[in-house]
């Protein structure tokens, strides 16, 4: 009886604690009594557990808020340096490792470019390892110390650490198992676009939304909807990209014809347009160099541009089917191709959107592109660690 109420206290606890953090954490520099309305906590509840987080390091003043009437209330804020987290993007065309402070400022990247088709996990395993030791040497930091490594893949990651995806041609594969004996730090693996969801939420397009779809654009094509609460947020992944959007349509990889991904991935963008009647070769090597030559070139009339147009139209639809089933109030369009060829297409793709959504639903959901720069996918999986950090501290 007394382990169960000494459990029972030790759990509160903790909850207060996450309670409190994650609200600063998510919210920004907030006082005492903001944190008390916003939890729900009391204030001597709040004290002592703002009393605990400071001398943690978690959490640090941050100057005095004037307050009508009364006396200036003190701001606290959660501190940068507490500690570091690194961010893993598995890819298809590249290995991304970036280095942040725990409030996801990037510290130090580093890509290694890979060829498109089925990597040896063993290979990617090791490119991850480098990856780690680099950016923190380019920081000064020593890998033993972070907070933790969040790994990002375009597939599922199951209970055991195995990951399937066929984009990279894996199945059950022991990827945890691989990475954990060269990784000193505590170790996280989901899928890249869930990640890349909770980012968005937390520090991109997707801060305030109440529901959020976040889709990622590369070779291959998949979405996260994120949902927001006071609490912090909630994402769950979709098979977006094998959604048809044409019946009878373009084979896609999966086996399947007609899949959005057969239109709007990487590999079916430089497809279509190898297969217009005398379009030039797209200079550069490899699949993001040929892509952003595409773009380069879709500023005059000609193949690049009318690829771009037929691009933007099944982006479109597809971003349609999505507002018709789920009626989110953003969709944020993410990934290295959307940070390619967004800018150029997003108003031809706003254009679809809206003559395939039902009015109503078009005029409550807007359209964007992700804020996170060309590392958004990394820092997604660094969200990992952090969560951690946030519910175990």
């Amino acid at each position: 009886m007394t382990r169960d109420v000494g459990r029972t206290t030790r759990d509160l606890r903790r909850h207060n604690r996450t309670s409190v953090l994650t609200r600063l954490y998510l919210h920004g520099p907030a006082s005492r009594y903001d944190l008390m309305r916003a939890t729900g906590l009391s204030s001597a509840t709040v004290s002592n557990v703002v009393t605990d987080l400071v001398a943690d390091g978690l959490v640090a003043e941050a100057g005095l808020l004037d307050s009508d009437g009364g006396r200036p209330r003190t701001l606290l804020e959660v501190r940068p340096g507490y500690g570091q987290v690194a961010g893993v993007d598995i890819g298809e065309t590249h290995v991304q490792v970036g280095l942040f402070d725990w409030t996801l400022d990037t510290l130090a990247t580093a890509t290694y470019p890979m060829d498109t088709g089925r990597p040896d996990p063993a290979v990617l395993a090791g490119l991850v390892t480098a990856g780690i030791e680099e950016v923190t040497a380019k920081a000064g930091v020593d890998t033993g110390t972070l907070l933790g490594v969040g790994v990002g893949v375009p597939g599922a990651v199951l209970p055991d650490g195995s990951v399937h995806a066929p984009t990279l041609g894996w199945s059950d594969v022991p990827f945890d198992a691989l990475l954990r004996p060269n990784v000193a730090a505590p170790l996280h693996l989901d899928n890249c676009a869930r990640t890349l969801g909770q980012a968005e939420m937390w520090r991109g397009a997707g801060r305030g939304a109440e529901r959020a779809i976040v889709a990622l654009l590369a070779v291959g094509v998949g979405a996260a909807v994120a949902t927001g609460s006071p609490g912090g947020v909630t994402s769950t992944t979709s098979e977006w990209g094998h959604t048809v959007v044409e019946a009878g349509g373009a084979a896609c990889r999966c086996g399947s014809h007609g899949c959005l991904e057969a239109y709007v991935g990487a590999d079916a963008i430089l497809g279509h347009y190898g297969r217009i009647p005398g379009a030039p070769e797209l200079p550069g090597a490899g699949t993001e160099a040929r892509v952003a030559a595409l773009v380069a070139a879709a500023s005059r009339p000609g193949p690049a541009a009318d690829t771009v147009r037929w691009t933007a139209e099944y982006l479109g639809i597809g971003i349609a089917n999505l507002i018709n089933l789920l009626s989110p109030d953003r969709v944020i369009l993410s990934g290295w191709v959307s940070g390619s060829m967004g800018p150029t297409m997003l108003p031809a793709v706003r254009d679809a959107m809206r003559r395939h959504t039902l009015d109503y639903l078009a005029a409550g959901t807007a359209v964007e592109l992700g804020r996170l720069g060309p590392e958004a996918v990394a820092l997604g999986a660094a969200t990992l660690p952090v969560h951690g950090v946030l519910k175990g501290a």
